[in-house]
């Protein structure tokens, strides 16, 4: 017989439930006082905040959903070789086959503190589910907080270091706002691995600071970007190692606690954005609803919002032959694996290729749609394009024995049960060359 996770609820003072899983002992609720002797209620270490314990101070602006179905490689052919002269930029994006689609649900974020009551004078960065998302939005709040929750237990919170931390949450009672779910999470930076190589990009082109020619500067950002994968991977495998799955990960899901990559400062990177995160637990995968659950959703063949997000996934696994409860898990793996492996390319080309050149879309229909995953073809084709030089000379460096081609090449593998895990990766020596600090 199988073990079912519980469900219980977080009630917040103002009436709204957030439901939660939990297992065994993890997550026990507790409460303390305020100074006004106020009582604030809590799960485990985290706080449902009272709207006024929080002071907004800056909008971070929105953040909206996107899916891109991935392109599976034509089997009858192989992957294409030609010069740089016979394809433009413009023609890869027309060659890709994906299908996108942007979601209902936009967040928005901002920058606050603490004003009062437990981590008084914190610095916070609010996300804001709107409340005119309805289901899907509430899903999708409930279901952040709930890896969150099973990530952030406080004996593994030294290896949770490369996951954001959630501090709580609340909703609005009154105002425009009212009905919005909220999450607070500690600030550790707002900087993601977006923003900082668009950045880096257009710094480089404008000589000066950052010239062509300054080798120790190239050799330093090269570092740096090296240490942003070591760091998410160690994330990734964290998550893994928890029997959860992120389904988000890319540049704009990984934060950084700085800037200077100049090799001065330590650097400490997080993933965020577990929205679409899966529990991939032995309870989830085998078990069906308890009676909570139907209880919760008056049916009992009433859908689970929180296994609707995951349903895309399981659909893409079962096509992919992925049947068995241990054969999904380990597809959702190699599929998180493999948006890591997308991150690489953006990271390797972007802050090193002619600013304007190519983005993470194009970047991926190049790798997908084009040379349908045959990464041999791909970097033969990139080395005949100047715009590229500098990202094909960074991945060619195989200093440790092997390339970054070729890691690139084994996290984007077509076949998901090639793929390494994120702990693998770890090991491969293109990550082990510019190794800066042990984070």
């Amino acid at each position: 017989m199988q073990a079912h996770c519980h469900t219980c609820h977080l009630v917040l003072r103002l009436g709204t439930r957030i439901p939660l899983k939990r297992a065994g002992k993890v997550f026990q609720s507790r409460g303390c006082r305020r100074k006004d002797g106020r009582r604030i209620a809590s799960t485990n270490s985290l706080i449902i905040y009272d709207p006024d314990d929080i002071v907004i101070e800056t909008s971070l602006g929105t953040m909206g959903f996107i899916n891109v179905s991935s392109y599976a490689p034509d089997t009858e052919q192989g992957g294409l070789r030609m010069g740089a002269s016979q394809l433009d930029l413009g023609s890869i994006q027309q060659r890709g086959q994906q299908e996108v689609s942007s979601g209902g649900i936009s967040v928005r974020l901002y920058t606050g503190r603490v004003k009062r009551g437990p981590g008084g004078g914190t610095r916070v960065v609010l996300k804001a589910y709107p409340r005119d998302g309805g289901k899907e939005a509430d899903a999708m709040a409930a279901n952040e907080l709930a890896a969150h929750c099973s990530l952030q237990p406080p004996a593994a919170m030294k290896e949770a270091q490369h996951i954001c931390t959630l501090l709580g949450g609340f909703m609005p009672r009154s105002g425009k706002l009212a009905g919005e779910q909220w999450l607070v999470f500690r600030n550790d930076g707002t900087t993601t691995a977006a923003q900082w190589a668009q950045q880096v990009s257009q710094t480089g082109s404008k000589g000066g600071i950052f010239s062509a020619f300054d080798s120790g500067r190239i050799e330093r950002r090269q570092a740096f970007v090296v240490e942003v994968l070591r760091q998410t991977l160690k994330g990734l495998a964290y998550m893994h190692s928890r029997n959860r799955l992120h389904q988000s990960v890319g540049p704009s899901s990984v934060v950084l606690s700085g800037t200077d990559d100049s090799g001065s400062r330590p650097l400490l990177v997080r993933l965020r954005d577990l929205a679409f995160s899966v529990d991939v637990s032995e309870a989830a995968l085998f078990g069906g609803a308890t009676l909570a659950d139907i209880w919760e959703r008056g049916r009992i063949d009433a859908k689970d919002p929180l296994k609707q997000l995951a349903a895309g996934l399981w659909r893409r696994a079962e096509q992919e032959g992925a049947r068995t409860e241990v054969e999904r898990r380990n597809y959702g793996i190699a599929d998180d694996v493999y948006a890591a492996g997308l991150l690489l390319a953006f990271m390797a080309f972007v802050p090193f290729a002619e600013p304007g050149s190519i983005d993470a879309p194009s970047l991926q229909r190049l790798l997908e749609s084009t040379f349908r995953l045959d990464i041999v073809a791909a970097r033969e084709y990139c080395d005949a394009d100047d715009r590229w030089a500098g990202a094909v000379r960074f991945l060619d460096s195989n200093a440790g024995g092997a390339s970054g081609w070729d890691l690139l090449s084994a996290m984007l593998n077509p076949e998901w049960r090639r793929r390494p895990t994120a702990e693998s990766c770890l090991n491969h020596p293109f990550l082990k060359e510019y190794v800066t600090n042990d984070a």
